[in-house]
């Protein structure tokens, strides 16, 4: 594995001790650094030809400075010993300038990691590129030739990242670790008899390239997904049912997560204010934070600040038992850190016991989302109004295509109208959840 990684990361660790000495011979009371190396392979193939091969190597060095209540930052993509001079040099100089701020600082001492579990996290391809042009060269033909009906693409790609990171602060804590993430995509456009065209994709992403689905399975998917969006049509305006499947039903999830993040507390930027032990949603929903859950995308032994990460309940039958909170945003709010400095870890939503077509047959008639577009979800007031793609159904089985409308809601009141979550998780990315179906949504069509 270590052959495969950009820099070792004991030689990282090495650094980062350095650079934290340098930080106090300057005359820094605290110090916290960050540095990291990173590799990977891009490659994408369209229409049987190679469009880009791209390397990537890089390489990122941040540190932050206090005196007293004061801090200043700098970083650098160079780790020499001269410019790693001249960044503790501004970090320190800045911070004799800034204003003082009671809420900064370095995390506390008893909260570091005092071990790190392996989660098994990196898992290094070593993919060439001819290799990987060979793999997306398979996944676009498999989509091609599903279909007559495919009639162009947009192409294939293969990617492989591997990297390692070690943060280090005056506390005397230097910890690190490696991760990975490998991917297969495609997308292509199908066309009808009437000449009218749909596009669609698919994916597959894991930490292990062995855990990927197959180059084909991914082309035929996204194949399958472009021509069943053929003969799409409008709807009208009415009120009904909506399911969201579960790789867009997470991100309904994500905006309550964004709501409950310390940074828009303490802004008082939030639609969920103070919503601590309040009720958000139904009985059903609960949601723990796991960040310990081997090869996921959202697991990490430590946060960005070097405190332990640790399981616990986000929502408990509905009421909302914990916010997300680094150092910095928890001493704004009175509180302590939740061990989230950089983000959230593995969000897990209980799942139900109905799979995605049971969920279609207990809707009966309404609307299956599987695409949507535009940004328009306010986060002070929880307004919520997006374009859409998807499918009508009626008496429980898809009757049509959908596309051009527009779902609106908010999300106060879309989270207290969940009627159910399916048992269809979908694990690729930090929140995991199943399908939701939602009740009396306004779409707007023609």
């Amino acid at each position: 594995m270590t052959q495969l990684l950009p820099v070792a990361q004991n030689d990282l660790e090495q650094l980062t001790q350095r650079i934290l000495d340098r930080a106090k011979a300057q005359g820094a009371t605290a110090a916290e650094t960050s540095v990291s190396a990173s590799t990977g392979i891009s490659v994408n193939v369209r229409l049987g030809e190679v469009e880009t091969i791209e390397y990537q190597r890089d390489r990122s060095l941040s540190l932050t400075c206090y005196r007293g209540e004061s801090r200043g930052s700098a970083s650098t993509a160079d780790f020499s010993d001269e410019a790693i001079a001249q960044t503790v040099a501004k970090a320190c100089s800045i911070a004799k300038f800034t204003a003082e701020d009671a809420a900064a600082g370095l995390a506390d001492k008893d909260r570091m990691a005092t071990s790190l579990p392996d989660l098994s996290l990196c898992h290094p391809w070593g993919i060439e590129a001819t290799e990987a042009i060979d793999l997306a060269t398979e996944c676009e033909s498999a989509a091609r030739e599903f279909d007559a009906r495919i009639n162009n693409s947009e192409g294939a790609g293969v990617t492989s990242h591997v990297g390692t990171r070690v943060y280090g602060n005056s506390h005397g804590f230097v910890g690190g670790f490696s991760t990975s993430s490998h991917g297969i995509s495609c997308s292509v456009l199908a066309q009808d008899p009437e000449g009218a065209m749909e596009r669609d994709y698919w994916y597959s992403s894991m930490r292990d390239a062995s855990d990927l689905e197959s180059a084909q399975w991914v082309g035929e998917e996204a194949s399958r997904r472009a021509i069943a969006r053929l003969g799409a049509r409008k709807l009208t305006t009415r009120s009904v049912k909506v399911l969201f499947p579960a790789r867009l039903a997470r991100g309904l999830i994500g905006h309550y997560l964004g709501a409950v993040s310390g940074g828009a507390q303490y802004r008082k930027s939030s639609f969920l204010l103070d919503s601590k032990d309040k009720k958000v949603f139904p009985d059903f929903i609960s949601i723990r934070e796991e960040p310990h859950i081997p090869k996921a995308f959202g697991s990490t032994p430590m946060d960005g600040e070097g405190v332990a990460t640790y399981a616990r309940d986000m929502v408990t039958e509905g009421v909302v038992q914990d916010y997300i909170l680094s150092s910095y945003s928890a001493r704004r709010l009175g509180l302590e850190t939740t061990a989230n400095a950089g983000g959230m870890q593995n969000m897990v939503v209980a799942a139900g016991t109905l799979t995605e077509d049971e969920l279609i047959q207990e809707m009966g008639t309404g609307l299956i989302i599987t695409e949507l577009m535009g940004q328009g979800v306010n986060a002070l007031t929880g307004d919520y109004s997006r374009g859409a793609a998807g499918f009508w159904v009626e008496n429980g089985e898809i009757a049509y295509p959908v596309h051009e409308v527009t779902v609106a809601g908010n999300l106060n009141d879309m989270y207290h109208q969940l009627i159910a979550v399916g048992s269809d998780v979908d694990r690729l990315s930090k929140v995991h959840c199943g399908s939701m179906l939602l009740d009396e949504l306004m779409v707007a069509g023609n």
